[in-house]
């Protein structure tokens, strides 16, 4: 069976403006702007966005471009909406472990409305509790204990004085110490000379005398500190009796204030009571001059316990929060604690933990990028253990390294339920499956972007939607529907298929933009076709340097290429070079050799290591469909080496193997190949040509070269026949193919290929078993026989008779 030569219209997909129903962008713009071409991720990301139960996070792959990323935050912004506001998040001071900060879940804007109200309560307190004290009613009560205490102070020590005198001895306090001297009989006090003049029997009695007059001030001490002590308590007690009236409608008011249902009200009224107890405890530093700065610090201190840390605070809310955090730094994404130094130590409070995503995302939705969270081994081990409790203790790793010393705080640890979405690419998620089975077990629910999407109306409609929404966003002209068209057909072509639209929309939108510039530069008015193409050259013009360079070789002969007549042994084979950014098609020269032995095939780029495992998978294929092709010759007798000329870069793929089968077949066989048509396509066992990738690249890039040399008709490529739906070439080639100056042949077979780049049949082995003589596979054959005779005359040199088979060679 003949190639097939193809005409101008299956070389690419022409879409029909009048096909869209709308004469330009602007009339779509009240539609919806639908998932398109992913049905199946958009059912997968609402089932698992609705799912309340653990472990049916979200996993999303796909390729950067799909809208992975801004279609799941419209999914989960439009899920959010239906869910309830989740509570505020506050850190209060824990008065029995300060180290160990308590957390309080209040409901959403309840936090702020605690946190106003206990600073308000603070500053009532502040200014009412020392009018309290300075009040007429608490001076009465006040001077009637103390006068109670001075009363029985003064009695007791009337007497003390009394048993000082009849002792001669003079007493008096001083700076809070008894004093006691000696007195003479005029009642003055000795002298130390006077007192070591006295009579030995006086200095011995007035000893006695010391030494009573110490016990009986001991017993006056021991008799009145617990009058001092009760002195003190009562004033405490009054205190607080003023106070408490005061200190309970404050905090009652903050009670009531909070007039939703609490969850943590027990633990609320809890830490409340904590704070009454601390301020009746503490009245003193309330008490005083504002000039004492020890007191104002030590005041300042203790109201700095009646704070509240919000840290998460909801009330702005309508629904649950949605954060898409794009910077998970270990702090940023797990919450902080804040330390400051004083006299080179870290000290910090409660008041200076600050949340992370993660807890502000309590309640709804927290979109991650899996490259992101990897970067960071901390955050990446500290993510693995949340998910397995679903608990986070804010902590910070780097205070355990500081050298200096540190005052740190374990916050209460609280329960956090978040449905993570993790965005990764095909190949992360099936590494994390293998190599973290327990962390792929909380990702449930898998959401798995195309890229690319059988192309129907409804698509095409669905993609000119896009096209609308993207000019209304962007403030851009509106597309004509001649444009849009035009658009389609490039997502064909990056799709690589006819009936199927690439779903890479970010490319698409950046051709959007782009055309739209070149249109205003234009002037006012739709853009075009014309605008879209310009693009398409614009962008192209800004990528294109390194296939410019490569060519320009080719010209100027350091790249050999023919590309007309023929030649034995040689063929230009096609290649894709992807750089990222851009991709484009290349001719190389294959050339191969053979001659008599028994080595059988050497593959040149495999022996230098600059061949891929695909490759190398083709070249073993071609060989063993050699092998095939000459069975009824077996064992054949044949060296044979195959290469890509000029190629110091590696080779990798199989999409050169019939190129390379049919250099060898030429080789062999000493048949010419038409030079001009260049070749690509794979090749199984059985001889069938497979499909490969980037054909409209390969077949352009040959195209370029022959047109810049000049097209004369015979050149032409070869294709596999399974890739004709993947063409989308370019307007030029088809152009050139309408005027006969360019060919594109496709074949099924390699048969057909051989036919018609020798000019004469491939050869079909007959009854007898061999091939027709003026076939190609003909004199492939004839070639083999006469290696195999050569070598037998190397094995069996003139005067030794070959051994038949069956026979012992004489003794």
């Amino acid at each position: 069976m003949p190639t097939v030569t193809l005409s101008p219209a299956e070389l690419r997909l022409t879409i029909d403006p009048e096909s869209l129903g709308f004469a330009d962008t602007s009339e779509l713009l009240q539609e919806q702007l639908p998932w398109i071409g992913q049905a199946r991720a958009e059912a997968a990301a609402r089932f698992g966005l609705g799912m309340d139960q653990p472990n049916y996070n979200l996993f999303v792959i796909g390729e950067v471009g799909s809208g992975r990323s801004s279609l799941l935050k419209q999914a989960m912004m439009a899920a959010a909406a239906e869910r309830r506001v989740p509570p505020d998040l506050c850190y209060l001071h824990n008065f029995d472990a300060p180290e160990r900060p308590l957390a309080l879940r209040l409901p959403a804007g309840q936090g702020r409305l605690l946190r106003q109200q206990l600073a308000q309560a603070v500053k009532t307190l502040q200014a009412d509790i020392p009018q309290r004290l300075e009040g007429q009613e608490y001076k009465s009560e006040s001077a009637r204990i103390e006068k109670a205490y001075k009363d029985e102070d003064a009695k007791a020590y009337a007497e003390l004085s009394a048993f000082a005198e009849a002792r001669s001895f003079a007493l008096h306090r001083e700076e809070g110490r008894m004093v006691f001297t000696l007195t003479g009989k005029k009642g003055q006090a000795l002298t130390e000379d006077e007192v070591l003049a006295l009579p030995k029997a006086r200095r011995v009695a007035v000893e006695q005398a010391d030494q009573e007059l110490r016990a009986e001030i001991t017993r006056y001490i021991e008799k009145t500190q617990p009058l001092e002590r009760a002195m003190i308590d009562a004033l405490a007690v009054l205190r607080r009796q003023v106070v408490k009236p005061l200190l309970e409608h404050e905090l009652q008011a903050i009670r009531s204030g909070l007039k939703k249902q609490i969850k943590d009200a027990a633990k609320l009224n809890a830490w409340l009571d904590s704070v009454a107890q601390d301020v009746l405890d503490n009245l003193e530093l309330l008490q005083g001059s504002e000039d004492d700065e020890t007191r104002q610090a030590a005041m300042q201190d203790m109201l700095a316990r009646y704070r509240v840390n919000l840290v998460v605070d909801n009330g702005g809310l309508t629904g649950a929060p949605v954060i898409v955090e794009e910077n998970p730094l270990f702090r940023v994404l797990f919450g902080s604690i804040e330390y400051q130094s004083e006299s080179d130590v870290l000290v910090t409070d409660f008041s200076r933990i600050r949340s992370g995503s993660l807890l502000r995302a309590h309640g709804g939705f927290l979109m991650l990028h899996l490259h992101d969270v990897l970067a960071d081994p901390l955050v990446w081990e500290k993510l693995r253990r949340f998910l397995r409790s679903s608990r986070l203790q804010i902590e910070e790793p780097g205070v355990s390294f500081s050298p200096i010393a540190t005052v740190s705080l374990v916050p209460e640890a609280v329960d956090v339920d978040v449905k993570i979405v993790l965005i990764g690419s095909r190949e992360q998620y099936y590494e994390l499956q293998e190599a973290a089975p327990e962390f792929a077990r909380h990702f449930r629910a898998k959401v798995d972007f195309a890229d690319s999407f059988a192309a129907s109306a409804a698509s095409r409609r669905a993609s000119s939607i896009f096209v609308a929404h993207a000019c209304h966003q962007s403030g851009l002209p509106h597309y004509s529907a001649a444009a849009v068209a035009r658009l389609l057909e490039e997502s064909h072509r990056e799709a690589g298929d006819q009936t199927r639209e690439s779903a890479i929309f970010a490319r698409t939108e950046a051709l959007v933009m782009e055309s739209a510039a070149l249109c205003r530069v234009r002037g006012p008015g739709l853009v075009m076709v014309a605008d879209v193409e310009a693009a398409l050259q614009a962008h192209k013009a800004r990528h294109d340097y390194p296939e410019q360079r490569l060519r320009e070789s080719i010209f100027e002969g350091d790249v050999l290429i023919d590309l007309q007549g023929s030649k034995a042994g040689q063929i230009n084979g096609l290649t894709q070079v992807d750089l990222g950014d851009h991709r484009f098609g290349l001719p190389v020269r294959l050339s191969a050799r053979t001659y008599a032995g028994e080595e059988g095939l050497l593959n040149i780029e495999r022996e230098v290591e600059l061949s891929g495992p695909l490759h190398d998978k083709g070249v073993f294929i071609l060989q063993n469909y050699l092998a095939g092709l000459f069975a009824h010759l077996a064992p054949l007798c044949l060296n044979a080496s195959i290469v890509f000329e000029q190629q110091y870069h590696g080779v990798e793929g199989d999409s050169a193997s019939c190129a390379e089968l049919y250099a060898l077949l030429s080789s062999l066989s000493g048949v010419s190949l038409r030079q001009g048509i260049a070749v690509t396509g794979a090749v199984n066992q059985h001889g069938e040509v497979l499909p490969v990738g980037g054909i409209n690249e390969k077949i352009e890039g040959w195209f370029r070269v022959c047109e810049a040399v000049g097209l004369d008709g015979s050149q032409g490529v070869l294709i596999p026949a399974r890739n004709r739906r993947h063409l989308m070439l370019e307007p030029r080639v088809l152009d050139a193919v309408s005027r006969g100056l360019f060919h594109v042949h496709a074949a099924s077979h390699v048969g057909e290929g051989l036919e018609l780049l020798s000019g004469i049949p491939a050869g079909e082995l007959n009854v007898a078993g061999h091939y027709p003589h003026e076939s190609m596979l003909g004199h492939a054959q004839d070639r083999l026989l006469a290696f195999r005779r050569a070598c037998n005359a190397v094995d069996n040199p003139a005067g030794r008779r070959p051994v038949r088979p069956g026979h012992q060679p004489p003794r």
